[in-house]
């Protein structure tokens, strides 16, 4: 699958050749605030637990992965976007609710690039499935994350305690519909 260029933005499909590049988002505690309070990743965290959760999910026919994103005049990486079933990681992942997150460095905050590529992310799969849901979770504080998924559309679905094998957290969840 490819994702068209939206009106700033272009992506590209990462593997694991991407270890450098997903280690160097990772080192700023502002960006990691809300996802461990501010610790960066190593990059033996990066290869022995985020690269290969990453190729579990990863189907390149259907469009689940992590997206880079990058300015598409200028080829610069602002971060990236992950879509994937949820509940991946647990014996009941729904393919028919996609899960979408996102991570991007703290210089491109602000601009709206986040939304612009979750939802040209979230267009190009869903066109291309038969994918009900769109979700996303977020720590509650997360209020800039929180504001990505408003902007596209999702609404309050409930506040809980996530479980995950790399740690829990109390989440809130917003969805959205796209069969309507």
């Amino acid at each position: 699958m490819k994702i068209n260029n939206s009106e700033r933005l272009k992506f590209r499909l990462m593997g694991i050749e991407d270890a450098q590049a997903l280690w160097q988002l990772d080192q700023d505690p502002a960006v990691m605030q809300f996802l461990n309070g501010g610790e960066p990743t190593t990059m033996e965290k990066i290869n022995s637990v985020f690269i290969p959760r990453m190729e579990k999910y990863r189907n390149p026919d259907l469009g689940w992965g992590i997206w880079q994103v990058s300015d598409k005049l200028t080829d610069e990486y602002f971060g990236w976007v992950l879509i994937r079933p949820m509940a991946f990681f647990t014996e009941s992942a729904n393919v028919q609710d996609l899960e979408l997150g996102w991570r991007f460095f703290q210089n491109t905050w602000g601009k709206g690039y986040a939304t612009e590529a979750a939802i040209a992310v979230k267009n190009a799969v869903v066109a291309n499935t038969d994918v009900t849901h769109v979700s996303a979770l977020a720590v509650a504080d997360n209020l800039a994350s929180v504001g990505v998924m408003k902007k596209m559309g999702m609404s309050f679905v409930r506040a809980y305690l996530h479980t995950d094998p790399i740690g829990d957290f109390d989440a809130v969840h917003y969805q959205m519909s796209v069969t309507e």
